[in-house]
């Protein structure tokens, strides 16, 4: 049965975490709804690893229009909510409509996946306590620190929640989802 998702997002996403998503659930049958503090084009960046580099390169990626501001977002509307990393969660989770929809989908026991940095938006809505996710691994002390459980994994499931390390996960970790997703 066709459901309505939202994708909670922003400038600088990680491109593939975000169009991964959007196009596999589409193809499954779903509509599916980009929904950023502005309703406007948003501005993506590729995350990429190169050798001798401590941490991930980043370079501006595609563009993509949202289609809700998040204070226009009654999320009652949807059925689900996906949330890309890249660097977009380390200021939406300091936005209160993104914290307010995050909420609503866990007090509904709702289907959420959420990969990369994402989970850093779970951690400031206060929904992690007493939850298994996974993160990109460096956040494995911002999981731990909002009370969840940590695991290193590319499609770690604890009930409707499904997290993923970042974009190398995407087809195991939208695999997860669909499958939670179907039973919901």
């Amino acid at each position: 049965m066709s459901k309505k998702i939202l994708i909670l997002t922003g400038d600088a996403a990680e491109t593939l975490e975000v169009f991964y998503p959007y196009h596999r659930l589409q193809e499954a049958g779903h509509e599916v709804h980009i929904g950023a503090p502005e309703k406007r084009r948003l501005q993506f960046v590729v995350h990429d690893f190169v050798d001798g580099f401590d941490t991930y390169t980043e370079k501006p990626g595609h563009t993509w229009e949202a289609d809700v501001a998040l204070a226009d977002v009654d999320p009652a509307d949807y059925d689900a909510l996906v949330v890309p990393g890249g660097r977009a969660p380390e200021y939406l989770r300091n936005d209160p409509e993104a914290q307010r929809i995050v909420q609503h989908f866990f007090a509904q026991d709702a289907p959420v996946a959420a990969t990369c940095h994402g989970p850093l938006i779970l951690a400031a809505a206060g929904v992690l306590p007493g939850r298994t996710s996974s993160a990109y691994p460096e956040l494995a002390i911002d999981v731990e620190t909002a009370g969840g459980v940590f695991e290193d994994g590319g499609a770690v499931v604890d009930g409707k929640l499904v997290t993923a390390r970042a974009w190398p996960d995407n087809g195991t970790w939208m695999k997860a989802f669909l499958a939670v997703l179907d039973a919901a």
